[in-house]
């Protein structure tokens, strides 16, 4: 049921119904029973917000631009195109909304980003581990490094 703009008039009919938002939502021409005019409606799925608890213990929103950000700085200058970045925060970001957890701890993400970034390019893994695991000397970063290697 929807209320009509022009009347208020609680029941309408769909007269055409197509993608919109490239596959996110669905726009709907509807026609009123009332008064006979004619309005659009867009449905889309309704998306819960998702709460990232960070290594303190605080807590913030997600935000997919942060998880693009540490992509972008992990593959500066290298042959990653911007749109695959994209992609991958937005598989990402809705691998996290199907998980339906609410609170998502910034490990899970991070070990999301690497498993993708890895699949990309290894040079762009190696930069972005580095910092996520803080790797403490060269003997950690050689480690990751031999891992890689061994999988090959």
């Amino acid at each position: 049921m929807m209320k009509c703009p022009f009347c208020s008039y609680n029941e309408s009919k769909v007269i055409d119904s197509r993608p919109a938002d490239e596959g996110t939502s669905i726009r709907r021409r509807r026609e009123c029973l009332s008064c006979g005019k004619r309005f659009t409606t867009y449905e889309t799925v309704e998306s819960l917000p998702m709460v990232v608890v960070k290594k303190d213990g605080s807590r913030q929103s997600f935000d997919k631009r942060k998880v693009l950000g540490g992509m972008i700085r992990a593959c500066e200058k290298r042959p990653v195109p911007f749109a695959e970045l994209e992609k991958i925060a937005d598989e990402i970001e809705q691998d996290l909304q199907n998980s339906m957890d609410r609170e998502i701890s910034t490990e899970i993400i991070g070990e999301r980003v690497m498993e993708k970034l890895r699949m990309v390019d290894q040079v762009a893994y190696v930069r972005f581990a580095s910092v996520y695991r803080q790797f403490k000397d060269i003997d950690t970063f050689m480690a990751e490094l031999n891992k890689l290697l061994s999988e090959k």
